[in-house]
């Protein structure tokens, strides 16, 4: 497959190794996703204890291991499988994957706090996907297509409601993999709300600016169906590694290189049964269908809530009166599959969405301030995308403006950024006691505060809106904000903090540290 890049990234081959050394675990799939974790204590549970998936499984992954911005009372756990399923006698469904730092880092490889780093290496350093043989994709084991007898996906596949609102069933982690009409080797990969609607339809929900819903425009103004796969129970590298947006991934960058450079090896895709487009060969699950051209139906058609699903800001979105429809041509899986689904404002977001947040902005601090940026956390409070914490190491008094323009490069480089707090590096960036001490003492208000208004945010945040700011003149616009919690360059040594010895605390605690008391 051809890929389009800037010529400044490197392009890892086959057999390379990994290029920060970092120790990938050998994992290509969901299910040797799982192996692994179930050799680490506390990451992964299951259960035979049938659940039904319309709202029952939600709440009990709720108290489980959702957390995020879930409303209390909420916790980060481990991830886990549903073994019997309402109605769904063949079916699986794991929730939680990726709902933890931890987590990802068991099965990415980089330390917790070095897992932008990673994700900012992989971007520099893609392996682009290869195609194989249909006879060895395993996606493939098991056909359903929508010409047979009685085909319904609604009875194939378990798909969740979240709350007793929702519009109706919802895949919530299926990565849409879609092309250019013209092109079909500029291909884009992205994770979207999709509501099952019949039978053989679903809706699907674009935000602004998503480069497969640039794709079905294309194809609906020359009045053609845009032939898309969606791909679930996936290898976490692709899914993590989907979720980078433009401008780090611009318009014609395939994102399953990224996912190719966090393992050091191609995704390997396999040409769908029914429709001309390719799919993820080691999914679980896969749905060929087509998006068709001119037609919408309203979000809530079947239930009439007035409401979608719960979303990342820990809100409930409201039901899109006019969304497109994906005719579902085939279902093919594996044996026994497993469903891969997200509570939906749940750490698991967080991960998703903040991780690849950490390494753009990284990446772009980098190049463009060398040594400045330590490093980045996309909080948990804004779901990954609405607020991010920069540490920063001042060398000279030049450095005071550049931690603002670092600042400034976070929100021009993610978009939907809407708050960017600074900190010192003897600042523990992941504490947010730590980052709230410093906003304490190391912060005045009318003069550390940079107010950036009128600026594109995100559609699902109800405060940008113009029933809560009058100012606000289309959806989705926001006033950003860059609290600089910082030391002025001058007064570094007013402002060390209190130096204590360096002691080994496991030889008086053993028990606290995992050792034996001597």
């Amino acid at each position: 497959m051809s890929q389009k890049r800037p010529d400044s990234y490197h392009v890892v081959k086959p057999g390379d190794p990994h290029p920060q050394g970092w120790k990938v675990p050998p994992v290509n799939d969901l299910r040797s996703a799982i192996e692994l974790l179930k050799t680490i204590p506390g990451q992964y549970i299951e259960t035979d204890r049938e659940v039904d998936p319309k709202d029952e499984l939600a709440g009990v992954y709720r108290y489980i291991g959702a957390g995020g911005t879930v409303m209390r009372p909420t916790r980060i756990g481990p991830a886990m499988t549903f073994n019997t399923i309402k109605d769904y006698p063949d079916s699986r469904v794991l929730v939680g994957l990726m709902a933890s730092r931890e987590r990802v880092s068991a099965l990415l490889g980089a330390p917790t706090r070095e897992l932008g780093i990673q994700m900012a290496a992989a971007r520099r350093n893609v392996t682009p996907p290869i195609v194989i043989d249909n006879k060895d994709a395993v996606c493939q084991e098991v056909v359903y297509r929508a010409e047979d007898e009685g085909f319904d996906l609604r009875k194939i596949l378990p798909a969740p409601t979240n709350t007793t609102e929702d519009a109706g069933p919802y895949f919530c982690l299926g990565l849409v993999l879609g092309s250019d009409p013209d092109d079909r080797d500029n291909v884009d990969v992205t994770i979207h709300r999709l509501c099952v609607q019949g039978k053989d339809e679903l809706s699907i929900f674009f935000a602004p600016g998503r480069h497969i819903d640039a794709f079905r425009q294309k194809a609906e103004a020359a009045g053609k169906a845009l032939a898309v796969s969606i791909n679930m129970g996936l290898d976490p590298a692709i899914p993590i590694g989907a979720c980078f947006e433009a401008p780090t991934t611009p318009f014609g960058f395939d994102e399953l290189c990224v996912a190719g450079g966090l393992r050091g090896r191609p995704v390997e895709l396999v040409e769908c049964l029914t429709v001309q487009q390719r799919a993820i060969a080691r999914a679980e699950i896969v749905i060929e269908g087509e998006i068709l051209p001119n037609v919408r139906v309203e979000e809530d058609q079947n239930t009439r809530t007035g409401k979608a699903m719960p979303e990342f800001p820990g809100y409930t979105g409201e039901a899109n009166p006019s969304l497109p429809v994906i005719k579902v041509k085939a279902i093919t899986t594996r044996r026994n599959p497993i469903l891969q689904t997200l509570v939906g404002p749940g750490e698991e977001h967080v991960s998703l969405a903040g991780i690849p947040t950490e390494a753009s902005i990284h990446i772009e601090c980098e190049d463009a301030l060398p040594g400045l940026v330590q490093n980045v956390y996309a909080h948990s409070s804004g779901g990954g995308k609405f607020l991010v914490v920069l540490q920063v190491k001042k060398r000279n008094d030049g450095d005071d403006g550049m931690t603002k323009q670092a600042a400034l490069i976070a929100l021009a480089v993610y978009r939907e950024l809407k708050n960017v707090i600074i900190v010192d590096e003897d600042v523990d960036l992941f504490d947010t006691n730590d980052v709230l001490w410093a906003m304490q003492t190391r912060f005045s208000g009318d003069m550390d505060t940079i107010f950036v208004p009128g600026v594109a945010g995100h559609v699902l945040d109800p405060s940008q809106t113009s029933l809560y700011d009058p100012r606000v003149t289309a959806k989705g616009t926001t006033t950003k904000t860059i609290y600089d919690a910082t030391v002025p360059f001058h007064l570094k040594e007013h402002f060390v903090r209190a130096q204590f010895k360096e002691v080994d605390p496991s030889l008086w605690a053993p028990s606290l540290f995992g050792k034996e008391a001597e």
